[in-house]
């Protein structure tokens, strides 16, 4: 089989989407990001990751399944295009409406193209428990059974410690950025730990390796966090406006829901309130309990 996968960001989808190459028996192609090719590359006999910039090469082969995991009118237009026998997610109707397939609506009915429209799907989403992979796989005619994520073998770095901190998750969710981070620092170099704070790199693949030279990973619903999960580092991550229940804790996660999760859910502008409803020492106990049970020596290839 030959099968086209559209998913093209943010990094974390794709890296929690790359799950699915353990089920897809076939020749994958993978358009995505530039930015994320590298992720991308841990099975080069079977998967073949293209830039999006470079789509156009990929017409005129026949797919047995394009998967579009987007949610935006340029992909969809583009899927369109496409000679498939069997298509699955988002696509554009005979009216260019943004639809999807009947077999995604486990995902896409909490989405931005909701059918129900986002007031509804945002409602549907505070009320699921099951995981991206769980709705997604089932879609796709799959159960899922622990599948973890593929990623390539680390480079090493030159950043290690017991207790790695990513404090920054990005512009589009500045909820997911808790107020406390530097005094949780301090809290862990005063009980004796080495902490990092994770630095911007040029290659996601250089951020892969720092968060694999530490014991633990702090951090919001992010791209290290799925970092973490995808390389067996144990981390803690706290959910101030986004849903602990989509992501699967692969044994090695331990979820800090805000108490005013309800009321920030997935809201997109700031309250200072959002980012500070987890308190420093709930955060530093669950640090010292995850340090407990890590294992001081192994290795993060996959």
């Amino acid at each position: 089989m030959r099968i086209l996968v559209l998913k093209l960001g943010a990094s974390g989808d794709v890296v929690r989407t790359t799950s699915l190459l353990r089920r897809l028996q076939a020749e994958v192609v993978w358009l995505t990001s530039p930015v994320n090719l590298e992720l991308l590359t841990a099975r080069p006999e079977t998967v073949r990751p293209v830039a999006w910039e470079g789509r156009e090469a990929l017409r005129g082969r026949r797919y047995d399944l394009v998967v579009n995991l987007e949610d935006t009118v340029e992909v969809a237009a583009y899927a369109r295009t496409l000679d498939a026998g069997q298509k699955f997610g988002a696509y554009l109707d005979g009216s260019d409406t943004l639809c999807y397939t009947d077999d995604s609506r486990g995902w896409f009915d909490m989405s931005l193209i909701s059918r129900y429209g986002k007031e509804r799907a945002d409602a549907l989403k505070l009320r699921n428990r099951r995981t991206y992979q769980e709705l997604v796989f089932e879609g796709l005619g799959f159960t899922f059974a622990d599948e973890n994520y593929v990623l390539p073998k680390p480079p090493e770095t030159d950043l290690a410690g017991d207790v790695a901190i990513a404090a920054e998750a990005g512009t589009v969710w500045p909820m997911k950025n808790w107020a406390h981070y530097e005094a949780l620092k301090r809290t862990l170099e005063h009980d004796g730990l080495v902490v990092n704070v994770l630095p911007r790199r040029s290659s996601l693949l250089a951020h892969l390796g720092d968060v694999c030279n530490h014991r633990c990973l702090v951090s919001g619903d992010s791209l290290p966090m799925h970092i973490a999960l995808g390389t067996e580092t144990r981390c803690v991550t706290l959910f101030t406006c986004t849903s602990p229940w989509e992501i699967y804790d692969y044994g090695i996660q331990k979820k800090l829901v805000s108490p005013l999760l309800e009321e920030f859910f997935y809201k997109r502008g700031f309250d200072p309130a959002a980012t500070s409803a987890i308190s420093t020492e709930a955060v530093r106990e669950a640090v010292l309990d995850q340090l407990e049970s890590s294992t001081p020596a192994r290795s993060c290839s996959r």
